[in-house]
């Protein structure tokens, strides 16, 4: 009815909200926005053009573009030599116009001592069209009268209707009403759309309004008031137990309260107001009331004597359940009304009440378990003694807020690889191997250990004489050599086992991956299975109840239904071992979990069977290098060995150079000696066992060529037989398998077919799609083995 009455626009709102919205922004809306410019027409345009931006975004209503132009008025503009042709001026035709329709004072009019100008002017019934003012004579000096329209330009056209302003600057209103969405979202998707869509001429601007400033406002205030809200309770805790520890422990209700009344709001869809701000201040006051009644119980238990914590918790839970559930549930059922509230101001107490409701519900479940062990474990000093899975449980639940939680995230298999051969505990320990060895090269000159020798006594003659000396035994240069050379290799076979721990890594990688993506299609194929079986259960109950089927029908179906919900609970258990089995190769921060690919890619086709890069094969090889070095350093310890010492001594007496010596003279002497195996029987034959051990390491060499060749062989032959198989599958009986359900369940339903006969065609199609994802595995596997052989 109103869009009818042309000129107007309808908004619709509560009386109250809509005063107070004009009284703190200048217009009725929920939102405004105020474009600040200096030209009427440009602004006028501005907001129209704002207006349409305004109407595409959704959750907005009863849009008002505040008119600043429109309001007819007659414009009378001068012909200026027609004017002067009739020996007239501007001055004078303003007068006649003036008096005509202002009045001219003509005179005074007296009444007693008060006096009046009398004004003289055209009567109304003179001034009512246009055709009157064009009309209007007006005097020349020669005598005559000239109408108006022979002097000017005489029309009626739309000039300002209103000039607003704020803060000295010309303003023009764009507003709306809001429709279920919040303040905040619609203005952020309306301020991205402007920047985009609107461009300003230099020197205007848009601010936004409303009820969205007074959210803004709202905000700041919370955020000074809840932290100060926090801190009296804490204070208020700390006043109560003078106790700083317990203090915090029941502070811990406060997340676990907010946790909850967040869990609500998203549950009813509603968004974060003010309203719902106000309610967790609230929320955090009750909250902690809970907490209050348990550890003041668990204070006064223990003051009584009660010395074991386990104890003063179960028996203190025990009392105070009661006072600890009236507490929580008397707050939430006198929230109740307002939030199943419909009515006026139900936007505002709904949130609220959701809040309170949610979180007391919450707080209170987590506190009757969280608590007790929290008062225990800070009792204790943190000394955590688990003795069953509940409190551990709890600990989770509790710290679930306060930990960075790393949800899973899918991974393909060549970042899986690159991760695992990055950190994977076995292989970087195979990695500290190989540099040890590496280290162990520069040990090769293990120079003998120098002799240092004394003598004191009669060494020279009847008299106390000394004598000291050094020793060092020398080897040859070709026996470090060889001990070096052995070193190497063993490096090098260090190098060579981290090959092949990393390759063997790459394919049980690649084998859990194939593993847990058939298996993850077997789940999808036996759910899909479940939620048919589900619906004929659902049927063959109200049959039954209906007397059009016997209970045999329901039965099988039950047993079916049952069976397959097994083999998802069996597969879902796999899942969750290959999953743990990945996130130990991986040992990666974060869960991971395969990218849901079906099928591995399949080996190109090969020209030749080659195995000779295989790291098995150089790793053998490798043991071959490292048996003949150590014949070789064998060898070495059949040559000589030299030794040089020198010694310097005293001598008293006479000497055969008939000379008397104190003792005080020194004397001086350089020893040579050579070291020969004589006895060398024993080194021979550890030469002769080092040859056998080359023999032995060229034969397990040959021994895993052979080996390797028939794996690779066999994986070949098994890779073509899957390819051939998968391909029967989907060229044959896979692709009439939905069909047939689809067509089994029509004919069930129009009862050409028995349940007995469906129950066996759709078994026999799940078995077809089973098979088919087996062969799919089996295509994995022997794949996966190609790639493993051929070091790909």
């Amino acid at each position: 009815a109103l869009e009818d009455v042309p000129g107007i626009t309808a908004g619709f709102q509560y009386p109250v909200q809509m005063r107070f919205n004009e009284l703190m922004t200048g217009a009725r809306q929920d939102v405004v926005c105020k474009i600040f410019g200096e030209n009427l027409d440009s602004l006028a345009k501005t907001a129209e053009k704002l207006g349409h931006i305004v109407n595409t975004v959704q959750g907005t209503k009863n849009l008002y573009v505040e008119q600043v132009t429109g309001m007819p008025q007659i414009l009378i503009e001068y012909n200026r030599p027609a004017i002067a042709q009739n020996n007239l001026t501007i001055s004078e035709v303003n007068k006649v116009i003036n008096t005509a329709f202002a009045g001219q004072s003509t005179g005074l009019v007296f009444e007693e001592e008060k006096r009046f100008d009398l004004m003289v002017r055209l009567d109304l019934s003179q001034k009512k069209n246009l055709e009157d003012v064009e009309n209007l004579l007006i005097p020349t000096p020669n005598g005559n009268q000239i109408p108006l329209k022979q002097l000017a330009n005489v029309a009626i056209k739309d000039g300002p209707n209103q000039i607003q302003r704020e803060d000295a600057k010309r303003r023009i209103v764009v507003g709306f009403n809001i429709k279920d969405r919040d303040v905040q979202s619609i203005v952020n998707e309306l301020q991205a759309k402007v920047e985009k869509q609107l461009t300003l001429p230099t020197g205007y601007y848009v601010t936004y309004g409303g009820s969205f400033e007074n959210l803004n406002k709202a905000k700041n205030r919370l955020m000074i008031a809840v932290p100060v809200s926090l801190i009296l309770i804490f204070l208020l805790l700390f006043f109560a137990f003078n106790s700083v520890k317990q203090g915090l422990l029941i502070y811990s209700a406060i997340p676990l309260s907010a946790i909850g009344g967040i869990l609500l709001l998203a549950a009813r869809g509603l968004p974060f107001s003010i309203s719902a701000g106000v309610g967790f201040i609230a929320l955090f006051g009750v909250a902690v009331l809970n907490g209050i009644v348990l550890i003041a119980e668990f204070n006064r238990l223990k003051e009584n004597g009660m010395k074991n914590l386990a104890s003063i918790v179960i028996k203190g839970t025990k009392l105070r359940l009661r006072p600890v559930l009236m507490t929580a549930f008397v707050a939430s059922l006198g929230f109740l009304p307002m939030a199943l509230s419909n009515g006026s101001g139900a936007e505002v107490q709904r949130p609220l009440a959701t809040v309170v409701i949610g979180g007391l519900l919450v707080a209170t479940f987590l506190t009757l378990f969280v608590l007790p062990i929290l008062y225990v474990i800070f009792e204790k000093g943190f000394k955590i003694k688990s003795t069953g899975i509940l409190p551990s449980i709890v600990i989770s639940v509790l710290f679930f807020g306060l930990n960075k939680v790393n949800a899973q995230e899918k991974i393909d298999l060549k970042t899986a690889t690159e991760i695992a051969i990055k950190n994977n505990l076995r292989l970087n320990n195979e990695r500290t191997k190989t540099n040890y060895a590496n280290a162990l090269i520069l040990t090769n000159k293990n120079v003998p250990i120098t002799n240092f020798l004394g003598d004191f006594g009669q060494v020279n003659s009847a008299y106390f004489d000394t004598r000291i000396g050094v020793s060092q035994t020398i080897k040859l240069p070709k026996t470090y050599a060889s001990q070096k050379l052995v070193l190497t290799e063993e490096w090098r076979a260090s190098q060579l086992n981290e090959a092949i721990k990393e390759a063997d890594l790459k394919k049980v990688i690649a084998q859990i991956f194939s593993n847990y993506l058939v298996l993850n299609q077997k789940l999808k194929l036996s759910q899909k299975i479940d939620s048919v079986y589900q619906k004929l259960l659902q049927k063959a109950n109200l049959r039954l109840e209906k007397g059009e089927s016997n209970i045999l029908e329901k039965t099988t179906f039950e047993i079916q239904k049952n069976g397959i919900d097994l083999q998802i609970a069996q597969i879902q258990s796999e899942l969750n071992v290959w999953l743990s089995h990945l996130q130990l190769l991986l040992n990666a921060e974060n869960k991971v979990i395969p990218e849901d690919n079906f099928k591995i890619n399949t080996a190109e086709v090969l020209d030749s069977l080659s195995i000779k890069n295989h790291p098995n094969l150089t790793f053998l090889s490798q043991n071959i290098n490292i048996a003949k070095a150590n014949t070789s350093m064998e060898q070495t310890k059949l040559l000589p060995e030299f030794l040089v010492s020198y010694n310097n001594g005293s001598f008293r007496g006479i000497g055969p150079d008939e000379k008397s010596y104190t003792g005080f003279n020194r004397f001086h002497s350089v020893q040579f000696g050579l070291g020969i195996p004589i006895f060398k029987g024993y080194l021979k034959e550890k030469i002769k066992a080092s040859r056998i051990n080359e023999t032995i390491a060229e034969n397990s060499l040959k021994i895993e060529q052979e080996s390797l060749n028939n794996q690779l062989l066999t994986s070949f032959e098994q890779q073509k037989a899957n390819i051939k198989i998968i391909a029967d599958y989907e060229n044959g009986a896979l692709k009439n398998t939905s069909t047939i359900n689809e067509v089994a369940l029509k004919q069930l339903n129009n009862g050409e077919i028995n349940y007995l006969d469906y129950v066996q065609l759709v078994n026999q199609n799940m078995n077809i799609q089973i098979n088919y994802l087996e062969a799919i595995r089996l295509l994995n596997e022997s794949t996966i083995q190609l790639n493993y052989l051929l070091n790909k």
